[in-house]
């Protein structure tokens, strides 16, 4: 379709020196074309023409067909087709790179887990959709930077540490952090006593990780959880297949943020407020947030703001996407308007994307402060506990495109209601469905010979139906990594294995007197599928 929108746009440049980009679609059943556009519907009042007399100018040129009243209709050729079958299947990434990113660089920002907490669904979530975006971006030629920015200093190690130094336990477990989290959480909301001592834990903890201490109780027990923390953190992502390239823990961005917050005080972007540093953001139609509070210690959002200016130090990146939950877009919104005051060329260059909560069927209320949140290893247990008693399967790579592709094939921004059992099903709109189909693929291909003719060919309807859709491919991607969708390109993988399911259905492969052919056919659509999953984060088993 790129081509056919290419070619139109270059005539109607040529005959009436517009820059106009015409829609290119599928056409209609009826019309014995395969695709069509309304070009000359949409020009038709700015050239005072009608439209059939604009559709007949352009023919000369296009040599199409056309219909009323003011459609160009596209034919595709069987040396069109073949010749395209042909360059997928020799070199494929050829065909389909785009390189709209190449030379650029991009800090993709996700997950953002701290230390002396559990990691919940949301962070699965994050993790899986972040790598997607960043593979789409790489895919385009882009350089990405997976970063991971997470707390390791602030009031929730406090709160964790508080209950640890009552416990005391033997071994420290990140399950015992977790418990002593909600239980340090209670305890400062509900104990005004627990409250004055974990805030002032706070402050000790946040002195000990500045002035690297060690060999105190308080900070042998900092170090210790902090250190266990980050090998869970280490530990999930690899289960999951996702990498970082940098971890930014908050403690190495504090005092940049600290003292970028206390430079543009003096100017006046931020200011003081009850012995706290503000920024005022009722003049933004936001609202007031505390950058530096009474003790002198950064908030969070004085370390967002180091974190901008670090990331930008350490790449000079062209741009970075930071995910975080839907929670943090009021926040966000505050900290980037105040860092726009006197960094506005970081801001323009930094978008903010928000996901909404992954929940199970049943809408059941969870709370992170009562522990009763749906953590991420929940999430993985229940789709291997549903492919284990659906079809007896312990497969990692099934299992973890259940997952993956029950996230992505959705447009990201509100709640996902997460189904373990529908994940699974290998009919559907599901992972299983579409590795089922690549593994299909496989096995047609390593039923057939040498595919390697190239005389000429003339396509049944199946065959050429989803050649079409394969050709579709190119586009998909450069649309999904413009708009950062990759619900876009699941979505496309889904149609595709549709189109292939009816070709298999109507077109014997091995054997036939068109196996050759054919399998080239295959060929390409394993290239395109197996190329498209990639981007997902999802491998193909080499059998089901």
């Amino acid at each position: 379709m790129q081509e056919i929108a290419e070619k139109l746009k270059n005539a109607i440049k040529d005959l009436y020196g517009l820059d106009f980009n015409p829609e290119i679609t599928p056409a209609p059943e009826n019309i014995n074309a395969d695709y069509s556009s309304n070009a000359p519907l949409k020009l038709a009042k700015e050239l005072h023409k009608s439209p059939m007399q604009i559709a007949e100018e352009l023919n000369q040129k296009l040599n199409v067909n056309i219909s009323n009243p003011g459609f160009l209709n596209f034919v595709l050729s069987d040396d069109y087709l073949q010749k395209n079958i042909n360059d997928l299947c020799k070199d494929f990434a050829s065909s389909i790179d785009s390189n709209e990113f190449s030379g650029k660089t991009i800090v993709a920002e996700f997950s953002d887990p701290n230390p002396f907490k559990i990691l919940h669904a949301g962070h699965l979530y994050t993790s899986i959709m972040g790598d997607a975006f960043s593979r789409l971006y790489e895919s385009a030629g882009a350089k990405v930077i997976r970063a991971n920015f997470g707390g390791d200093v602030g009031l929730h190690v406090a709160k964790t540490i508080y209950i640890l130094l009552q416990k005391k336990p033997d071994t420290l477990t990140i399950e015992e952090i977790g418990k002593c989290y909600v239980e340090g959480t209670l305890a400062y909301d509900d104990d005004e006593k627990a409250h004055e001592e974990i805030t002032k834990l706070n402050k000790e903890i946040y002195k000990i990780n500045n002035e690297d201490i060690h060999g105190t109780p308080l900070s042998d027990l900092y170090w210790k959880g902090r250190e266990l923390s980050y090998e869970y953190f280490k530990d999930f992502y690899a289960s999951i297949g996702v990498k970082f390239d940098k971890y930014y823990p908050e403690s190495s961005v504090a005092n940049l943020g600290l003292e970028t917050v206390k430079r543009e005080l003096e100017k006046g972007v931020y200011e003081y407020s009850d012995g706290a540093v503000v920024f005022k953001g009722e003049k933004y139609g936001l609202h007031t947030r505390v950058f530096i509070n009474k003790e002198g210690v950064p908030t969070y959002e004085a370390k967002d703001v180091g974190l901008i200016f670090q990331k930008d130090k350490d790449y000079h990146f062209d741009k970075s996407v930071v995910i975080t939950g839907s929670e943090q877009l009021d926040y966000m919104k505050v900290v980037l308007k105040s860092v726009e005051q006197y960094a506005p060329e970081l801001v323009a260059k930094t978008t903010h994307l928000t996901h909404g909560l992954v929940k199970l069927p049943g809408n059941v209320k969870m709370s992170s402060r009562k522990g009763n949140f749906l953590k991420a290893v929940d999430v993985i247990n229940l789709v291997k506990s549903a492919l284990k008693e659906a079809y007896n399967s312990t497969d990692e790579k099934v299992s973890l495109a259940a997952i993956k592709y029950a996230f992505l094939k959705y447009k990201m921004g509100g709640d996902i209601i997460f189904d373990p059992n529908e994940s699974v099903k290998m009919t559907g709109n599901s992972g299983p469905y579409l590795l089922y189909s690549c593994v299909r693929a496989k096995k047609i291909l390593s039923s057939v010979g040498d595919n390697s003719k190239g005389e000429k060919y003339a396509f049944e309807a199946a065959e050429k139906n989803l050649i079409k859709k394969i050709l579709e491919y190119k586009n998909v991607l450069q649309e999904a990594t413009a708009e950062m969708a990759p619900h876009k390109l699941a979505n496309y993988l889904y149609e595709l294995a549709q189109e292939f399911s009816r070709f298999y259905e109507n077109c014997p492969v091995a054997g036939s007197d068109k196996e050759q052919e054919r399998a080239k056919i295959v060929r390409a659509y394993l290239n395109t599928m197996t190329h498209g999953l990639n981007i997902l984060g999802i491998d193909i088993p080499e059998e089901m």
